[in-house]
This record gives C-alpha cells, sequence and structure tokens, in this order.
C-alpha cells in the first residue's frame, strides 16, 4: 500500500492516507486513498488539456475597431 500525508477535513489536521488495494489495476498510483486515522475517503484527480486547443486559441488575431 502507498502512505501520504495530506490534509484531512475531518480530522482537521494533517493525517497518514493510505491507497487500499486496487481491484481496477492502479496498485500504487491509485487515486483511491483512505485517512488512517478517522477511514474518509478521497479521490485523487488531474485534468489535462490538449495543447493543440489552447495554442489554437493563442494564434487567433486581435480584432480591431476603426476610431
Amino acid at each position: 500500500m502507498s502512505h501520504r500525508e495530506l490534509y484531512c477535513d475531518v480530522c482537521e489536521g494533517v493525517a497518514l492516507f493510505e491507497a487500499p488495494p486496487c481491484v481496477d489495476g492502479h496498485g500504487t498510483d491509485c487515486p483511491e486513498l483512505i485517512c488512517t486515522g478517522c477511514g474518509t475517503a478521497v479521490m485523487v484527480g488531474t485534468f489535462t488539456f490538449p495543447v493543440t486547443r489552447l495554442a489554437a486559441r493563442r494564434r487567433q488575431p486581435a480584432r480591431r475597431h476603426a476610431a
């Protein structure tokens, strides 16, 4: 099991969290964590954005208005 120290809202402080045995095949990188103090479960997730969409937004020319 993987152990991490994170802030727990229920314990109101930093607590040790561990990843339970993962049935989805994530192993130690499982996004589900459980507080060892109170048993609160949390899900750790990340977001990724396609670079092509962001780059396309930046390349749009600025609109100019006549005075």
